[in-house]
C-alpha cells in the first residue's frame, strides 16, 4: 500500500502548478519538449513547418505523401483525439490479398510509422500539442488532467486490491479454522474445504490485474514502453521440408504494405532516404541482428530516429528473411577520366 501511495505522489509531484500553468510555464515546457520530439523524428517527411515538400525524405516516399501539417483548413478538422491515435496506433497490414480489415474511421497508410511503442503517452501529447502550433491552434486536451486521472486510478486500483486481499486471507483463515475443529471433533486429519473461499480468491486475482495495468497505465504516461527491454537472440531456422520462399514473400509484403519500410530506406533506387539503402542488407546484415533491430531498435540505439513498429516475433522473422535476400553487386565506381600519357 505504501508503494502504490509513493508512486501516486511521485506522479502528483510532477504535475505543474496551478501559478506555473497561469504563467505559461508548463504549457512552455511542453512545447519545447514537443518541438525537440518532431524535429528529431517527424521533420524529415514533414518538414520543420509541416509544410509539404520541405522535409529531406518527402519527395523520395511512396504516395500518398504526407500531410501539410500547416494547413488549417484540413487539419482543423481532426480532434486533438484524432491526431494522437495517428501517431500512437497499432500497424495494419493494407494488402489487399491477406491484408488486415480496414475499417472507415482506420488510419492505414503504412509510410506513416506508430511510435506507440517507442515513445510515452506525454510524448506523443507533446508531439499532438506541437502540430498543433503548425497550423495555428492550441491543444484542447487536458495533459495534466489525464496523469493526475492515471495516479488516482493507481491509487483506487491499490485500495481494492488491499480490500480483496483482506477478504481472501479472513476467508482463507476461517476455512483452515473449521478444518481444524473437524479434525478434533473426528480426531483424523480434515482437509481445507478450498471452494469456500474460492470467491475471494478469484476477486484478489482480478483486483491484482486491474492493479497491475493500472500500474502500466500510469508507467507507460511517462516512460517509454521499449526502455530497457532486451530482444533475446531469435530462431531464425526454417524446417527442412519447408520452403524459406513463403516466409520471404510474406517478409517483403510486410516491408511494404504494413510497416512501410520503404517510406524510409531504398532498394534497387526506390524509397527513402532517412535510413540507409538495403539493397545489400543480406551481405552486410547478420539476421539475428535485423531480428532484435526492427523489434526494438532503441534498445540497440537509444538515440535512433527509427520508432519501434510493434512487430510481432513472426513478423520480425518474415522481414529479417526478406532483408537477408537483398544482396544486390557492389556498384560499380564512376569512370574516371585518366590524363594522356
Amino acid at each position: 500500500m505504501e508503494g502504490a501511495r509513493l508512486q501516486v505522489m511521485r506522479a502528483l509531484a510532477g504535475l505543474c502548478g496551478v501559478v506555473a500553468v497561469f504563467a505559461g510555464g508548463c504549457a512552455n515546457e511542453q512545447e519545447k519538449k514537443g518541438h525537440e520530439l518532431y524535429a528529431h523524428y517527424c521533420s524529415h517527411c514533414h518538414g520543420e513547418s509541416g509544410r509539404q515538400n520541405e522535409g529531406f525524405n518527402w519527395s523520395s516516399m511512396p504516395d500518398p505523401k504526407p500531410k501539410d501539417l500547416s494547413n488549417k483548413s484540413e487539419m482543423g478538422t481532426f480532434k486533438d483525439q484524432d491526431i494522437f491515435n495517428t501517431v500512437s496506433r497499432v500497424m495494419l497490414d493494407t494488402s489487399e490479398e491477406g491484408g488486415d480489415e480496414i475499417g472507415d474511421d482506420d488510419f492505414a497508410v503504412p509510410t506513416m510509422p506508430t511510435f506507440k511503442y517507442t515513445l510515452s503517452e506525454d510524448e506523443i501529447w507533446a508531439i499532438v500539442g506541437y502540430v498543433r502550433t503548425l497550423h495555428g491552434m492550441k491543444l484542447e486536451f487536458k495533459v495534466e488532467e489525464r496523469k493526475a486521472q492515471l495516479a488516482e486510478g493507481l491509487n483506487a486500483a491499490q485500495a481494492k486490491f488491499e480490500q480483496a486481499k483482506q477478504a481472501y486471507e479472513a476467508a482463507e483463515k476461517k476455512a483452515s479454522e473449521e478444518a481444524e475443529k473437524k479434525s478434533e471433533a473426528l480426531k483424523k486429519d480434515v482437509e481445507v474445504d478450498e471452494s469456500s473461499y474460492a470467491g475471494e480468491q478469484a476477486a484478489m486475482a482480478q483486483a491484482k490485474k486491474e492493479l497491475d495495468a493500472a500500474q502500466v497505465a500510469l508507467n507507460n504516461f511517462s516512460m517509454r514502453p521499449g526502455k530497457g527491454v532486451s530482444i533475446p537472440r531469435p530462431d531464425l531456422t526454417v524446417a527442412p521440408a519447408k520452403s524459406a520462399a513463403p516466409l520471404v514473400e510474406l517478409g517483403k509484403r510486410l516491408y511494404e504494405n504494413k510497416y512501410g519500410c520503404n517510406g524510409c530506406h531504398s532498394i534497387n533506387g526506390e524509397g527513402g532516404k532517412v535510413g540507409p539503402a538495403l539493397d545489400r542488407a543480406g551481405f552486410r546484415l547478420n539476421g539475428t541482428w535485423i531480428y532484435r533491430w526492427v523489434k526494438n531498435p532503441q534498445a540497440m540505439n537509444y538515440e535512433t530516429r527509427m520508432p519501434a513498429l510493434g512487430l510481432s516475433d513472426a513478423d520480425a522473422k518474415a522481414v529479417t528473411m526478406y532483408l537477408g535476400t537483398l544482396r544486390a553487386p557492389k556498384a560499380e565506381p564512376p569512370p574516371t577520366d585518366k590524363p594522356a600519357s
